[in-house]
């Protein structure tokens, strides 16, 4: 059982930053991959970025590349999503996610824990 919590959502203007936060208050994340998805208002919910146990390999999507970084932090048991130049279109709430598998993977079933969400919203 892994419970997860996630912080660091909040308003900035375009352009700006914000640090998402995932820890684990039940369980571990040892020997699982991570991901960060987002849902905006009336879409689906849609891959972000996703990093193995190790961190030795990262996947983003297409449309943050270049702009968001996902790290880890095994010591704390936390994962982090680094977002910079903030657009309006990223306006969203941010789920993170615990793999059973270390497969960085972009499908949310390939995800069988989830944290409650933490709303970010971009003015422009």
């Amino acid at each position: 059982q892994v419970q997860l919590v996630e912080s660091g959502g909040g308003l900035v203007q375009a352009g700006g930053s914000l640090r998402l936060a995932c820890a684990a208050s039940l369980g571990t994340l040892s020997r699982r991959a991570m991901g960060w998805f987002r849902q905006a208002p009336g879409k689906e919910r849609a891959f972000v970025a996703a990093i193995t146990w190790s961190g030795g390999v990262k996947t983003y999507a297409e449309s943050v590349k270049g702009r968001f970084t996902i790290s880890r932090d095994s010591t704390k048991n936390t994962v982090y999503l680094q977002m910079d130049s903030l657009k309006p279109e990223d306006t969203a709430v941010y789920y993170c996610a615990a793999s059973p598998w270390d497969t960085a993977g972009s499908s949310p079933t390939q995800y069988n824990y989830w944290g409650q969400g933490t709303q970010v919203t971009v003015s422009s």
